[in-house]
């Protein structure tokens, strides 16, 4: 089962993916995306760390997250934002060359008997990029929402914490 829960920054998406997995195990894992990128990012990192107590089982993987779902796991997966970043930065910010290899990671999930609450950012909903990298990447992350979505058991949409069922 594949929950996708997408918002805005600070719409609450993180604590209900957590709520939500906890709903379902005791003793949940969470696939931590991202890569430090400067002491504030750090700073974020390491709140997101204390909001979860003993019970998880914390793992940080850049890239190959099914390579950490085994079957009847609850995982969340945080975030689909930080983790296209990693592929868009490695192919140089190659669109086609990153979506590519996102789907085929994430289409490896697909296989897996788990639980899977993965977590995404809708950011093309917010100011328009300045930048032509920052379009760019906004038009990537778009097209892998759309994927993870419809490939999704159930869709979820965060606004100002209140969870809104999409699907």
């Amino acid at each position: 089962m594949i929950y996708y829960i997408t918002g805005g920054e600070r719409s609450g998406k993180s604590s209900y993916a957590q709520n939500l997995a906890m709903s379902f195990t005791n003793n949940p894992k969470y696939i931590a995306t991202s890569r430090v990128w400067d002491g504030d990012h750090k700073k974020r990192i390491d709140r997101h760390i204390a909001d979860r107590d003993e019970r998880w089982t914390s793992i940080e993987e850049e890239k190959e997250v099914a390579n950490f779902v085994n079957p009847k796991d609850v995982v969340v997966i945080d975030c689909v934002t930080l983790w296209l970043t990693n592929f868009f930065i490695d192919t140089k910010n190659d669109i086609d060359k990153a979506l590519e290899l996102a789907k085929i990671e994430f289409n490896k999930l697909l296989d897996i008997d788990a639980t899977i609450i993965i977590i995404s950012n809708e950011i093309g909903m917010g100011v328009h990029a300045q930048t032509e990298i920052g379009r760019h990447f906004t038009q990537l992350q778009g097209w892998m929402n759309q994927h993870i979505a419809k490939n999704s058991d159930k869709a979820t949409m965060m606004v100002s914490g209140i969870p809104l069922t999409l699907k």
